[in-house]
């Protein structure tokens, strides 16, 4: 079950199960327990980086042969070449496998997705005059290439597929490829793949783990080099990306998912209860945390948290029961300025702000990957088709990144303009600024501009 507070409590459910779930106060938690929460998965990801580094330099030296390799061990026993990349046979094979009702929530997703997205695009180019004659601004366009990585556990994620694909497409990329990891059967998972075609990608190759972005980074015969991979994964992704900042633009921190449930006096325990276990069944590597000062509320999410819980598959509440006894959890605070401070000093994923006033309660947070404001405003329903992108900061990056958008898939150039007033009007501060830091060819360009300007 991993690591377990000693302040938790066991919880039973009719006899059936035992489980330890994490209760904290924040007044008498040390500060070395306070330290691993807030690092999270952290710990796994520093400890995976001699791996990675291993993966990378395999696939970087021999490129498919290591990567159809590593699928054989992790994923497929008989995956060849042949099954790296999906073709149009498997795109037309997935959407007969896909649901009627299931690629309809696709479209309906896919729609509110892509309207948030366009309506985030910034003018091509825009200008602003500083002075008379001294116009600066900047021109808006595309990243060439960007390698999208869509997770596949023991589940399919069709969802993200939409949150990755549907800016990359808004902002008009020229080359868009996906990396899914392939089933036990060798193919990209059905509903992904429906998903892809469903906001216009084709290019999709059949590999995941640190292998995918090692092959996205360097490039290999059959999966081609981008500018930027972009998207979430377990702790050997987060690992992979790490070592290869640098090499390539690993877009921003999305590790093992996390939320915390910001609950105060007013909140229903059914409801912080329910939406503590969202991200908590992502799996072991998650943190879920229910925040409150509120001993009342705190006592019965505890209370209830064994009921729900054996509403779910066994394997699901594995999940579940190691992420409340590991990283997740319940805290309680002293009152409701503690427990926003540890929120934004956690800078949690994803934020559900369960009190009385969550528009009063949102202008103090500083610092989150997204806010969910009140009851009626799940996690479950921002993951799939409210519109916001779902592919979020973690691990405390929220504090200086943020979630996916179009503007992850675009680049600005400046751009400047002297007419032959702005000109006069600059030179001579440039001049003096060039003398004082000493870079005399700076100053040089001017005064010997001026005289071949006549000026």
């Amino acid at each position: 079950m991993g690591w377990v507070a000693p302040n938790s409590i066991q919880a039973t459910y009719e006899g059936q199960y035992s489980m330890t779930v994490q209760f904290w106060e924040i007044d008498k938690i040390s500060a070395d327990e306070l330290s691993r929460i807030r690092r999270r998965a952290e710990i796994d990801i520093r400890s995976l980086l001699p791996l990675a580094q291993d993966v990378i330099q395999r696939v970087q030296v021999e490129g498919d042969t290591a990567v159809i390799d590593y699928a054989r061990k992790f994923d497929a026993p008989n995956f060849t070449i042949e099954s790296l990349r999906a073709t149009p046979e498997d795109f037309a094979t997935a959407r007969k496998a896909v649901a009627d009702d299931v690629y309809e929530a696709i479209v309906a997703a896919h729609a509110n997705i892509k309207q948030f997205h366009e309506e985030q695009l910034p003018e091509s180019m825009w200008f602003t005059e500083l002075q008379p004659g001294v116009m600066a601004g900047e021109r808006i366009t595309p990243i060439a290439s960007v390698g999208l990585y869509v997770p596949r556990g023991k589940g399919a994620f069709p969802s993200v597929m939409l949150m990755l694909a549907t800016p990359a497409k808004a902002a008009k990329v020229s080359r868009i490829v996906v990396v899914t990891p392939p089933t036990p059967e060798g193919k990209a998972d059905a509903a992904s793949l429906v998903a892809a075609e469903v906001c216009g990608i084709d290019e999709v190759y059949v590999v995941g783990g640190m292998q995918a972005v090692a092959a996205l980074a360097y490039g290999t015969e059959t999966i081609p080099r981008v500018s930027k991979v972009i998207g979430p994964g377990s702790s050997y992704v987060s690992a992979a990306k790490r070592l290869l900042y640098g090499v390539v633009d690993v877009g921003l921190p999305a590790g093992p998912s996390e939320s915390i449930i910001l609950a105060d006096e007013s909140a229903d325990p059914r409801l912080v209860a329910l939406d503590l276990l969202v991200e908590a069944e992502h799996g072991p590597e998650s943190a879920a945390i229910a925040v409150t000062h509120s001993r009342e509320v705190a006592d019965e999410v505890l209370r209830i948290l064994p009921e729900y819980i054996n509403e779910l598959p066994p394997w699901r509440q594995k999940f579940v029961q190691t992420v409340l006894s590991n990283y997740g959890g319940v805290m309680l605070t002293r009152n409701i300025d503690e427990s926003i401070a540890f929120v934004n000093d956690y800078a949690p994923e994803h934020l559900e702000l369960l009190t009385a006033e969550p528009f009063v309660t949102l202008n103090r947070i500083q610092n989150a990957g997204e806010v969910l404001l009140g009851s009626n405003t799940p996690i479950p329903i921002a993951n799939y088709c409210l519109g916001l992108n779902a592919i979020l900061p973690t691990g405390g990056f929220a504090r200086s990144f943020s979630s996916v958008s179009v503007h992850e898939f675009l680049k600005r150039t400046g751009v400047g303009y002297l007419s032959r007033e702005g000109y006069l009007r600059l030179q001579g501060t440039t001049a003096t600024l060039a003398d004082y830091e000493d870079f005399p060819a700076h100053a040089m360009a001017i005064r010997k501009r001026n005289e071949i300007l006549g000026l």
